[in-house]
């Protein structure tokens, strides 16, 4: 397989706070890398970095050839091959829920209504909620409108879906409904960079698992391999008090 996300010495600053301290990390075509840590430990930063809503200070970043961090990077074009996915859905309050999913294609990619409508309906269908279709934002559950927000991320036909802790902003009963979407999109080969605290997805989705603390990456393997042996006294202390 080849590398699908190569990052490489990824370095942020923030004044004098380092968010990023020479990261590297390689994702390759049909991988689901959960990365984990502690609350600032430059996770969403990196994730961030990779369609470049985050500039980093120094490093390079790549999606197959493409050289995202030149600044001569058609970046309008790369981000649309990018689906991303936040902890509040940024769905649009006035759209429909077939509104908001079909909204993207038929300006940026011109697909045609039509075509674009029955898309978003296969969609619909794979993330349960073919019978919201002319719902608005505003009468959904949280759990709804974040499947909403994978399907709209969807229709755009990305080879890359990252994640920004999805299902944060739920209520607990309401995460098994997004996590079990993310899954079957990870078994289906969708290349997913994911940032979660939910530790029995990276443990039931991820091909690797990543963790970091103080922006740098403490240590990587197989979910088996960071859960049940972790080597790191740091990653060992992380785990203990989580799980």
């Amino acid at each position: 397989m080849s590398d699908r996300i190569r990052i490489v010495d990824a370095c942020k600053n923030f004044g004098a706070l380092k968010a990023l301290n020479k990261v590297s990390l390689t994702v390759k075509a049909g991988e689901t890398v959960v990365v984990i840590g502690p609350s600032g430990s430059g996770k969403s930063t990196l994730l961030r970095s990779v369609n470049r809503l985050e500039v980093l200070t120094s490093g390079d970043v790549w999606i197959d050839d493409d050289h995202v961090t030149n600044r001569n990077a058609e970046i309008r074009r790369i981000r649309e091959e990018v689906g991303m996915v936040f902890q509040n859905f940024n769905l649009f309050p006035h759209l429909s829920v077939l509104g908001n999913i079909t909204i993207s294609p038929i300006k940026v990619k011109k697909t045609p209504r039509t075509q674009a409508e029955a898309k978003a309906m296969e969609l619909l269908e794979r993330v349960g909620l073919a019978d919201k279709r002319d719902a608005l934002p505003e009468q959904l559950s949280g759990g709804q409108k974040q499947r909403v927000a994978i399907a709209r991320a969807l229709a755009m036909e990305p080879k890359v879906m990252l994640f920004d802790e999805p299902t944060s902003a739920l209520d607990p009963e309401m995460v098994k409904e997004v996590l079990d979407v993310m899954l079957d999109l990870a078994k289906g080969g969708m290349t997913m960079m994911v940032v979660t605290h939910e530790m029995g997805f990276a443990k039931a989705a991820a091909d690797r698992v990543v963790f970091m603390d103080q922006g740098e990456i403490i240590e990587s393997g197989t979910p088996q391999q960071l859960f049940a042996a972790a080597k790191n006294e740091r990653t060992i202390k992380f785990l203990n008090h989580i799980l």
